[in-house]
């Protein structure tokens, strides 16, 4: 893809995405996420009512009469973006290819978040960290992302692995962030990861698969291609046991996925090629 292609796009997905941000997302978006954290503000004399546990002991042993310690919402929140950019994610037999729809719903939370002036950072991954774009705030900085989104190829092709995603979050962001982790998750194992993760951030994933993903279409003898090892076969698609071996692979990874997010205490949407994520996400956020 040209420079020139690319900008287009860009523009095309920020007019996009843009009006949706600001007309359908960003009330549910702020009030959704607005507020979920608090910051010290000062010290100040204990009134009666006030809740004792927020007796700040050493500035009322200083004193000899106790002081309490007032908090506020923390209206800066950082919204961390961790996308799959596998070879897997370039797939897609209806509207539009996995990819496709992974940058534009990523698009729309980087508007949604800019718009409640929020920093915005993204970690690009397959089988490793293939990127990572700190938070920061403003439109220029939104537009790089949309950018990378679109432009950013995997320089690995090995199979995707969730689990170095969250690691690296882990690690380099140490303060509370709002976590949107978008994937097929046809991934290797990473459910203590996303123990760790959830714990530290409030952790929504995004599972976008289509649905040849599942039940392979009667189509003869035909000759594929694993996206990641890049390995070909030929696979029966009219034979029984080929397509229920291939639904039971896929219905395993979904049980997984299910599960884990569960025990983890993370919010988990799935989002398939040809719906309206637009309803998906909205009636999440408004039922948080």
């Amino acid at each position: 893809m040209t420079t020139a292609e690319i900008l287009k796009k860009v523009r095309r997905i920020e007019i996009k995405t843009k009006g949706l941000s600001n007309h359908i997302f960003a009330g549910e978006y702020h009030s959704t996420f607005k507020g979920r954290g608090m910051s010290f503000s000062e010290v100040r004399e204990y009134m009666p009512g006030d809740d004792v546990k927020f007796i700040d002991w050493n500035v009322t042993a200083r004193f000899s009469h106790p002081f309490v310690k007032v908090f506020e919402e923390e209206r800066e929140l950082i919204v961390m973006l961790l996308v799959d950019i596998s070879s897997s994610s370039l797939f897609g037999s209806q509207k539009q290819l996995k990819r496709d729809l992974i940058t534009e719903m990523s698009a729309v939370l980087s508007f949604s978040a800019t718009t409640n002036n929020d920093m915005v950072g993204v970690i690009f991954f397959s089988d490793k960290v293939e990127k990572y774009i700190p938070p920061k705030k403003g439109k220029g900085h939104i537009l790089r992302i949309i950018r990378e989104l679109i432009a950013l190829e995997p320089t690995n092709t090995g199979d995707t692995d969730v689990r170095v995603a969250l690691e690296f979050l882990n690690n380099v962001l140490k303060k509370r962030s709002i976590t949107f982790l978008l994937s097929d998750f046809v991934s290797r194992p990473y459910e203590q990861a996303l123990q760790l993760a959830a714990r530290k951030h409030d952790l929504v994933g995004i599972h976008v698969y289509d649905k040849y993903d599942k039940d392979l279409p009667e189509a003869g003898l035909v000759q594929v291609m694993d996206a990641e090892t890049r390995q070909m076969f030929w696979i029966d698609t009219d034979d029984k046991s080929v397509k229920y071996q291939y639904a039971s692979a896929f219905d395993k990874k979904y049980k997984y996925c299910m599960q884990t997010f569960r025990k983890s205490g993370a919010s988990l949407l799935h989002v398939r090629t040809d719906e309206d994520y637009v309803k998906i996400m909205q009636a999440y956020f408004k039922g948080r």
